[in-house]
C-alpha cells in the first residue's frame, strides 16, 4: 500500500448533510468485506458514525457495546490504540462522543498560539495505528476548525462528497479551495481521490444540472463514475445498523461495492502519479 502504512482518507464538504458519514462508513464496510483492514475515525462530535457502527456491531455479535473512553479521552492520554473497537471482521472504529467538541480548546491549552503544532498533533497520535491497517477513514464535521484541519493534515487523500444540491456544490468548491490553503500554510501533503456524487432525487433535472455544473467546475475526470443514488434503505441503517437481509440491502451493498472498486482504482492511479514525481 503506502510503504506499509495505512492510507488515510478524509471525507469532506463544508455543507452539512451531504452524506459524508453515510459514504465513509458504507465504503469502509465494503472494503472490509473485501478483505481490507479498515479503521474509521469518527471526528464529528455528533458521533453519527459511532452510533451507526455500534448498532451494526450489536447486530453482528448480539452484544450491546459500551465504551469507557472516548476519542477525546484517548487523545488526552496520548494513546489512541486503547479505544480501537472491532465492529466486524476487518472493520474497526475510533468512537467519538459529544465531548470531542472540546478538542479545539484542548489544543489551545496545550499549544497556545502555535497553529502549526495544533494542526499537526493528531497526526502524531495516529501514526502508531498506520502500521496496523490498510485504510484509515476520517469523518469530520462540515466546518472550518482545528478538528477539520487536524484530520486533513493527517490525511494522504480526500474524498469530496457532493450531494446534488447547489449549496452542497458551493460547499465542495469551498472545501477544495481550502485544501490548497492548508497545503500552503502547513506544508500538508494530500491529494483529492475524487468527488463522489450523491443524488437527492434520482434522475431529477435539478440533480442532473448540478452534476453538469460539477463536471464543468472540477473536470469530468475528477468525478466518480459511480453515483450514490437515492436509496431509502440508507436512512434505515441509521436506525438498525448496517444489514444485509433482503433485496434492498443487497442493492445498497452492490452500489458501494462498485464504488469501492473505483475508489481503489483511483487511489492506485494517484499513487502511481506520486511515484513518478
Amino acid at each position: 500500500m503506502n510503504n506499509g502504512k495505512a492510507i488515510v482518507v478524509t471525507f469532506g464538504n463544508f455543507k452539512g448533510g451531504t452524506g459524508k458519514t453515510t459514504n465513509s462508513t458504507l465504503l469502509a464496510y465494503e472494503l472490509a468485506t473485501q478483505g481490507k483492514k479498515v479503521l474509521l475515525c469518527d471526528q464529528d462530535p455528533q458521533a453519527n458514525a459511532t452510533s451507526l457502527y455500534l448498532k451494526t456491531k450489536e447486530l453482528i455479535s448480539g452484544d450491546l457495546h459500551s465504551f469507557n473512553k472516548t476519542l477525546m479521552t484517548a487523545i488526552k492520554e496520548e494513546d489512541l490504540t486503547q479505544i480501537v473497537t472491532e465492529i466486524k471482521e476487518n472493520l474497526y472504529l475510533l468512537p467519538s462522543f459529544s465531548d470531542f467538541a472540546l478538542y479545539p480548546r484542548f489544543l489551545e491549552r496545550k499549544f497556545g498560539t502555535s497553529l502549526k503544532d495544533r494542526v499537526q498533533y493528531f497526526s502524531t497520535l495516529l501514526e502508531p495505528l498506520r502500521s496496523e491497517f490498510d485504510y484509515i477513514f476520517i469523518d469530520v464535521p462540515p466546518t472550518i476548525s482545528d478538528i477539520t484541519d487536524s484530520a486533513l493534515y493527517a490525511s494522504d487523500f480526500v474524498v469530496v462528497v457532493l450531494q446534488t444540491h447547489e449549496r452542497s456544490l458551493q460547499g465542495a468548491e469551498g472545501f477544495t479551495t481550502y485544501l490548497q490553503s492548508l497545503i500552503d500554510d502547513y506544508d500538508a501533503h494530500l491529494d483529492i481521490v475524487g468527488i463522489l456524487p450523491v443524488l437527492l432525487k434520482n434522475g431529477a433535472p435539478v440533480d442532473m444540472a448540478t452534476l453538469d455544473s460539477a463536471r464543468e467546475i472540477f473536470g469530468a475526470e475528477n468525478l466518480f463514475e459511480n453515483v450514490v443514488t437515492n436509496m431509502e434503505r440508507l436512512k434505515r441503517f441509521d436506525i438498525t445498523g448496517i444489514t444485509d437481509d433482503d433485496m434492498h440491502d443487497r442493492r445498497v451493498h452492490h452500489t458501494y461495492k462498485k464504488i469501492a472498486v473505483e475508489f481503489e482504482k483511483r487511489l492506485a492511479k494517484e499513487l502511481a502519479i506520486q511515484e513518478e514525481v
